[in-house]
């Protein structure tokens, strides 16, 4: 092989992998916006616990970029939230796809801007794989605009999604760059874990599992059994510091560990409360799997590719039939053509070598130059998920509010609670929003945030049951559970005391 082919079995990508990636980054996109929708009202809405107001005197930039912000209403709020579920859906099912993927990306940052306090890892990473798609052929397999092209151009296939005269190989800067991006988050992360003791020690995984507040589904089935976590850790070490073979690899190697990134993420969505990161990078990591592994599911999938491409084709058709006046595609002028092709790749280039001396300069391998360290401080953007060490302390909330007739239910779960609630009462968190939203809140002096969450669980409280809602008290519960020790007595903390 020559030096040239090597590099593109590494750097380069099947173009149904990137299929796959467009179509889970469509179904992720709608995922967090069916999550979202829960708290539509108290988080982006003027009624709710950071009103517009508020935004402009905290993040003035955030609320003159952002839709959301445009109207303090929950029904223009919603019409946004069903405009990013329609176009992410177009996303997924390749309908002018780097228009979609652009629109995904601006209606995203919208969201995000619209209430920063609410945001984690996995929403940086959201983004970032956005402006990464609009510059990758997302739409050259399994996709509409495959099927129309070829309608278009008049050409008939025995090829399953009506492409095959569309390459089946990504080469160039582009998928080279998203590549990267996933091995370069791995990397950082693993060699600031290694910073720490307790993923060396291997008790880093086990410690995770005693914190209440972040447990998943099936978290609490395991939280107990460290010697299995204990496994897990060095598992889970050993493989993003190994990271930068998903570029070295190829064939059943590179599918066997980039399967078992896949595996361990998917058991952190079944386990952890940590939003839909392990989503994201699950769709992230299916560039990675070589074209062996694209054949073998169009091979399972093949009848059913076949009547959904025939299904394309019909509605195409239709569309046709009915709008007969409607242009054809504008050709650009050759000239122009190159222009748009080159575009993409020179940024991708620009954007590849911004991103590995970004990340040299978040974790100390390089000095940053003046205009960047006056400008920023990469050290506070690097990717140090739970690195280097894992809290050590368990925090949980009680919200109670007290009803006129001597009653009391609790504030952000609304079910009926004692009274006077105790410390061994506190709860997790309704969702990972909700927690990154309280534990944000300015402990001393208080500020309009304390002013609009009381007058927002007074709402939610008085909505959630019959009777009339006097007074809202919120505590935070604080549990130490360092793993070798007793588990610590809880002590409460209250920021709020609010009369409704």
């Amino acid at each position: 092989m020559t030096v040239r082919e090597h590099l593109d079995a590494r750097l380069g990508a099947d173009a149904r992998g990137l299929a796959a990636f467009r179509i889970a980054l469509g179904v992720v996109l709608i995922v967090d916006l069916a999550l979202r929708s829960r708290e539509l009202t108290a988080f982006y809405t003027d009624e709710g616990v950071l009103p517009r107001s508020t935004l402009v005197e905290l993040y003035p930039a955030f609320s003159r970029y952002s839709l959301h912000a445009a109207s303090g209403e929950g029904w223009a709020v919603a019409l946004l939230f069903l405009l990013a579920a329609a176009v992410a859906a177009a996303l997924a099912v390749g309908y002018r796809t780097r228009t979609a993927a652009l629109l995904s990306l601006v209606l995203v940052a919208s969201l995000q801007a619209r209430n920063p306090l609410v945001l984690n890892a996995g929403d940086t990473l959201l983004w970032q794989l956005l402006a990464l798609a609009c510059l990758l052929p997302l739409g050259r397999r399994w996709s509409v605009d495959a099927v129309r092209r070829t309608r278009r151009d008049g050409r008939r296939s025995g090829d399953r999604d009506g492409s095959a005269s569309e390459p089946d190989r990504a080469r160039g800067f582009a998928p080279a760059l998203l590549l990267t991006f996933v091995v370069v988050l791995y990397l950082s992360n693993g060699l600031v874990k290694l910073r720490g003791d307790a993923w060396p020690g291997g008790t880093a995984v086990p410690q995770v599992f005693r914190l209440e507040h972040l447990s998943g589904p099936l978290g609490g089935a395991l939280a107990g059994a460290d010697g299995l976590l204990t496994v897990g850790t060095y598992a889970w070490l050993g493989l993003v510091l190994a990271s930068p073979l998903l570029l070295l690899f190829t064939g059943r190697a590179r599918t066997a560990l980039a399967g078992a990134f896949v595996a361990a993420h998917l058991s952190m969505a079944l386990t952890l409360a940590i939003g839909v990161f392990p989503l994201v990078s699950v769709a992230a990591l299916l560039p990675f799997f070589p074209p062996r592994v694209w054949d073998a599911v169009e091979r399972r999938l093949d009848g059913s590719a076949e009547r959904l491409r025939n299904s394309v084709v019909a509605v195409s058709g239709a569309a046709v039939a009915a709008f007969p006046t409607v242009p054809g595609p504008i050709r650009a002028r050759p000239g122009v053509g190159r222009v748009r092709r080159r575009l993409p790749e020179g940024l991708a280039a620009v954007l590849l070598v911004s991103l590995l001396a970004w990340n040299a300069m978040a974790l100390g391998l390089v000095a940053a130059p003046a205009p960047v360290a006056d400008a920023a401080d990469p050290t506070e953007n690097r990717w140090d998920m739970f690195a280097p060490n894992p809290p050590n302390t368990a925090s949980l909330v009680l919200a109670t509010a007290e009803t006129a007739d001597g009653g009391a239910r609790d504030a952000l779960y609304g079910d009926p609670v004692a009274r006077n609630r105790t410390p061994s009462d506190a709860r997790a968190y309704p969702s990972a929003r909700w927690r990154k939203y309280l534990t944000a809140m300015p402990a001393d002096p208080p500020d309009d945030r304390d002013e609009r969450l009381g007058a927002y669980l007074c709402e939610r409280a008085a909505a959630a049951g019959d009777g009339t809602v006097e007074r809202v008290t919120v505590s935070f519960v604080y549990v130490d559970v360092t793993l070798g020790e007793p588990r610590g007595e809880p002590t409460a903390v209250e920021v709020l005391d609010r009369q409704c």
